[in-house]
């Protein structure tokens, strides 16, 4: 069933998409999508200030060997979190971010649902190990 959603969904943004079929017409609507989503995520601290973000090393300490531990004790850098305007642009912005993404599998002739696969299998099998 998840995957007839997925074939769907790719269907839909195959027969939407006019105006960009080049393939560089969609790479760089797929940047701009990203970068979008990076200003709007810089929007919600500076514009909004439901979120904010405290950088600083990731300090871990001598002794944590264990995989495990490292995962608990790595920092997101964020405090806060967003409010319900700011969450519906992100949202917004990582859609029109997957319609690209699923453009440039429709030029390239590869199937969205496969590539999630693989990729689920190779976390799934490699878990923390694939060191991402």
């Amino acid at each position: 069933m998840k995957d007839l959603i997925y074939d769907s969904f790719q269907n839909v943004v195959d027969e939407s998409l006019l105006r960009h079929k080049s393939i560089l017409d969609v790479l760089t609507k797929l940047q701009e999508s990203e970068c979008r989503i990076n200003r709007a995520v810089a929007k919600s601290v500076t514009n909004c200030g439901c979120i904010e973000i405290y950088g600083k090393k990731q300090e871990l300490p001598n002794d944590a060997t264990d995989i495990e531990d490292m995962s608990h004790l790595l920092k997101t850098h964020l405090e806060g979190s967003l409010c319900d305007n700011c969450r519906d642009i992100i949202e917004r912005e990582i859609g029109n971010n997957l319609f690209y993404l699923t453009s440039l599998c429709n030029v390239l002739d590869l199937n969205l649902y496969d590539i999630l696969l693989k990729e689920y299998n190779k976390i799934d099998t490699l878990g923390k190990y694939s060191l991402r």
